[in-house]
């Protein structure tokens, strides 16, 4: 399994393309091992889509699929916040991606009250 290398020298200002460059780099598998890897990930896959249950976050995705301007608010909003360092960045993140949308048109139309309590 990896995890997170704790030694390789790092910051916050680091760009993704680096950061992702160097950690591939660090990773020392042998083809068998990423040919496990991604069989067990590929099983997992097939493994939530045929248990038939509705989880929350597909719920949400029911009401804010992609092709709705709120959707696309919601799904910038989460990669972005993956990469904000800190919370007056956040708040006004939130509020730029947030406050635009329409999300009066959405109040009462999910079958989840989590989903309506969340759009109201």
């Amino acid at each position: 399994m990896f995890f997170f290398n704790p030694h390789w020298d790092y910051d916050k200002t680091t760009d993704e393309t680096s950061a992702v460059r160097a950690l591939v780099a660090s990773v020392d598998l042998s083809p068998d091992a990423r040919t496990r890897i991604v069989a067990q990930a590929a099983g997992w896959v097939t493994q939530i889509r045929t248990q038939g249950k509705t989880g929350l976050m597909d719920t949400f995705l029911a009401q804010y699929g992609l092709s709705t301007d709120e959707g696309v608010a919601l799904m910038c909003l989460a990669e972005a916040l993956l990469r904000v360092p800190d919370t007056i960045t956040i708040d006004v993140l939130i509020e730029d991606k947030v406050a635009p949308s329409d999300w009066s048109r959405h109040i009462g139309r999910s079958s989840s009250p989590l989903v309506n309590a969340s759009t109201w």
